[in-house]
């Protein structure tokens, strides 16, 4: 099958239009026209409805689209290899996470990781949607459970835990919280347990609502969540890791937590030899490791 049709072919299916497609590929309309009857013609099939408005594919030309969308992206995933095979540590970065852990842990350190390579450019694509890293919808990705898809890089970062949290002004003028059932005086913010989350904190949340909560926030994300918090509206389930960044939030029911919750970051083998990857995977374990000494030396300096 002839490589340069389908190129053709393929920047057709994506415009729905040979006049944009041929502006794409830098060749008149009727260049265009011709190489896709050829391609028809070879393959004894029509590949486009073709009305007023502009192209429809047909059921045929769906299939074919498909092998050549797929064929793209594969294309483009090899040059990137052999781009960060070859150059420092700058140009695009596409990396994923939840909203939670992107806004409330990632963002606020991304300044460290740009004044050390101020020419790398990163895309923050944060939503609960896994995205296909083989298929390079994103480089790499954080995530709180280990990735299923075949094929990738995954290295263990750290566990959290969702627990309960309030602003020290909240508590001084809110009844004594010193049981569940004290709940029953507080209104409670936290996730649906029907949004999209990870199990230990839907668990945790089913748990706390078979209590007599009289008023109830719900937010589908952490980030909402902990604002809400902040504005003294309640008491709120959060991943432990918020701690360290938001003074005054205050730990309450402290024998109250969800199961433990893994935090993976992955990429695709074939960005084994990246440079930008490697810089972000870097920054991201140094800072964890950092996270987790503060932690332990705030932890010490409570008991002593």
């Amino acid at each position: 099958m002839d490589w340069d049709k389908l190129r053709i072919f393929h920047a057709v299916a994506d415009a729905g239009s040979l006049t944009h497609a041929g502006d794409t590929l830098h060749l008149s309309q009727s260049a265009v026209s011709r190489q896709i009857r050829a391609l028809e013609e070879s393959l004894n099939t029509t590949l486009f409805h073709r009305h007023a408005r502009g192209l429809i594919l047909t059921e045929q030309g769906e299939l074919l689209f498909d092998a050549t969308r797929s064929m793209n992206k594969r294309l483009e995933a090899a040059a990137a290899r052999i781009r960060d095979s070859e150059e420092e540590v700058f140009g695009e970065l596409k990396v994923t996470t939840t909203t939670g852990f992107g806004t409330l842990w990632l963002a606020p350190r991304l300044p460290k990781l740009y004044e050390k390579y101020p020419d790398l450019k990163i895309d923050l694509m944060l939503e609960e949607r896994v995205l296909d890293l083989p298929m390079r919808e994103a480089d790499v990705a954080i995530r709180m459970k280990e990735p299923s898809q075949a094929d990738l890089i995954r290295k263990r970062l750290m566990s959290v835990r969702m627990r309960l949290y309030a602003t020290e002004s909240y508590l001084k003028t809110h009844p004594p919280l010193e049981t569940l059932e004290d709940l029953s005086n507080h209104r409670l913010i936290c996730q649906s347990p029907n949004s999209f989350q990870v199990a230990a904190g839907a668990t945790l949340v089913q748990h706390l609502l078979t209590y007599d909560i009289p008023s109830l926030l719900t937010v589908n994300n952490y980030f909402g969540t902990l604002q809400a918090v902040l504005a003294n509206l309640g008491v709120g389930v959060l991943p432990d890791y918020v701690t360290e960044d938001f003074d005054g939030l205050q730990r309450v029911l402290p024998d109250v937590e969800s199961g433990e919750v893994p935090v993976f970051l992955a990429y695709p083998e074939e960005l084994r030899q990246s440079k930008r990857v490697a810089a972000f995977r870097d920054f991201v374990q140094e800072e964890i490791f950092t996270h987790r000494r503060k932690i332990r030396d705030q932890a010490l300096a409570d008991q002593g």
